[in-house]
């Protein structure tokens, strides 16, 4: 691929995990830190104006239904790796007491319909803010709503919740709260798990200057946009939210 391209969503987001093309900050070379900062900076010199970026983040929803009108299910492939990424969901014996998932940014259903299909006595709720993703196939869904999530599920009442290539579809000014609600949701001893976008992720790289909405923050040509983080940043994140 060409690196000067502008990152299209299929290069990293349909990849399986051993397949995801990422660095680790810690083991960047002082020339390749180098060459990472130049393309930054000029990221930087031309950044998205804020009339922009503020009428995109209004208009997320329509961009990702716009998103899927194009794609349907053929863009995600379903991840039948969860079961090796996430072990968690695999070993526990919760499932037999009646523990409860929550799926967040749950798309056209790639994550949720691998798991049913090894476990069918799972009890899995999933959200998104697309949707025309919700209602893909209402078939499949035992019942739908349109209200904010902890309108219908209890505080304090999941074991699991998961968000794979969601939290990074969020603008940093909300992520906060959206990280807040994932707890409020989760019991004590919940487990979460996330697989998502990281600092210097080839993705990130190949964006042309007039995409950076803020740093690490950028558009896409379709009009999503993506967050990439940095551990510290998450466990921020996640540690103030309890």
């Amino acid at each position: 691929m060409d690196p000067t391209e502008e990152p299209d969503h299929q290069s990293t987001v349909d990849a399986q995990p051993a397949q995801v093309r990422r660095m680790d900050p810690t083991q960047i070379n002082n020339e390749k830190k180098a060459e990472i900062d130049r393309i930054l900076k000029t990221h930087a010199q031309k950044p998205v104006s804020p009339f922009l970026k503020q009428k995109l983040i209004n208009e997320a929803p329509k961009h990702w239904d716009l998103f899927y009108k194009r794609n349907t299910t053929n863009f995600f492939k379903d991840r039948h790796w969860t079961w090796r990424e996430f072990p968690e969901l695999v070993e526990s014996e919760k499932w037999e007491q009646g523990a409860r998932l929550l799926e967040v940014g749950c798309g056209v259903g790639n994550f949720v319909w691998p798991l049913l299909e090894q476990n069918k006595s799972m009890f899995i709720y999933a959200c998104d803010f697309s949707p025309r993703a919700v209602n893909f196939d209402e078939s499949l869904c035992l019942r739908s709503y349109r209200n904010p999530l902890t309108d219908n599920i209890p505080e304090n009442s999941l074991d699991f919740v998961t968000a794979i290539f969601c939290l990074s579809a969020i603008p940093p000014s909300k992520l906060e709260n959206a990280v807040k609600n994932i707890a409020s949701v989760l019991k004590s001893g919940g487990v979460v798990l996330f697989r998502d976008y990281g600092l210097y992720d080839e993705a990130e790289l190949r964006f042309k200057p007039g995409h950076m909405m803020e740093d690490h923050f950028y558009m896409r040509q379709d009009g999503t946009f993506s967050v990439y983080f940095s551990l510290e940043q998450l466990e921020k994140l996640f540690t103030d939210a309890g």
